[in-house]
């Protein structure tokens, strides 16, 4: 299950999708992105860090099933192996979030290390994956935190609302907070806009507010609102194996490709300047 890529294979690329914003499509994009990148023979790890742990049922996983999860690794004494679970999808693993790692951001106040612990273990993996999922929680708390110090790159999904414009800048100022004291590689890889309609003149002014003001770190892909992509999770599967002919599912495999382009040419240019 857990094979080792190639010795000539890319070392895995550490994306934290974030957002402190609610409701903005975090979980749906680090289940769908994730699940499209495997169907694109991209070994992928999807690292639950939300206490809801949405991310870990999105994919078909029973929480109480679970053995161990991110908690366990965080604090605990298990090691990655114990808790990586495969997935519906080939080549799509899971570190889930159980019912432990809601106390989690509590116990880690009082750890002196509090802010590595994640890095440290994922840091352990990069040679196992072509890319690792952070699925962060709305808040910033430490377990964001972990995820942001951990990452290579952030990919930030917008609500096409006007007032995730509002959130975004409070995220973009937390990511620069972060970048300065506790990782300088941390980079903003794009933000990716959802939830769209573009029948809607707010969509439309807010996706073009956006890409005025960041240019190409906007994704050129947007995901529509779609039915099917709302109702996949209810039956715990990425929108791929629920609805593969639906917009949503469509959409997630555009930007699966896109990302691979953009990722893949951010991850040279990084390791041609380090």
């Amino acid at each position: 299950m857990r094979e080792r890529m190639t010795a000539n294979a890319l070392m895995a690329q550490i994306i934290s999708i974030s957002n402190q914003k609610g409701g903005v499509g975090k979980t749906t994009t680090s289940v769908n992105l994730a699940a499209s990148l495997a169907a694109a023979e991209k070994s992928c790890l999807l690292v639950d860090c939300d206490p809801q742990g949405n991310a870990t049922t999105g994919v078909g996983v029973d929480r109480t099933d679970l053995k161990g999860g991110l908690y366990d690794l965080l604090l605990g004494d298990m090691s990655p192996d114990d808790v990586i679970v495969q997935t519906e999808v080939p080549g799509l693993h899971l570190v889930g979030a159980d019912r432990d790692l809601v106390g989690a951001e509590v116990e880690l106040i009082a750890l002196r290390d509090k802010e590595f612990r994640l890095k440290r273990t994922l840091e352990d993996l990069r040679g196992r994956y072509n890319f690792i999922f952070l699925d962060c929680p709305p808040s910033f708390g430490y377990l964001t935190v972990n995820a942001l110090t951990a990452a290579d790159s952030v990919l930030v999904p917008l609500q096409c609302e006007y007032y995730a414009l509002e959130g975004l800048s409070q995220l973009i100022n937390t990511i620069r907070a972060v970048k300065k004291s506790l990782n300088p590689a941390l980079r903003l890889m794009g933000i990716l806009l959802t939830m769209s309609d573009m029948r809607n003149n707010l969509s439309q002014q807010v996706a073009q507010e956006v890409r005025a003001h960041f240019g190409k770190s906007v994704f050129k892909t947007m995901i529509p609102r779609n039915v099917r992509l709302s109702e996949a999770p209810s039956h715990g599967k990425p929108i791929l194996l629920y609805d593969i002919r639906s917009k949503g599912a469509q959409s997630y495999l555009e930007l699966a490709r896109e990302f691979i382009e953009k990722g893949a040419g951010n991850h040279d240019k990084a390791k041609g300047t380090g």
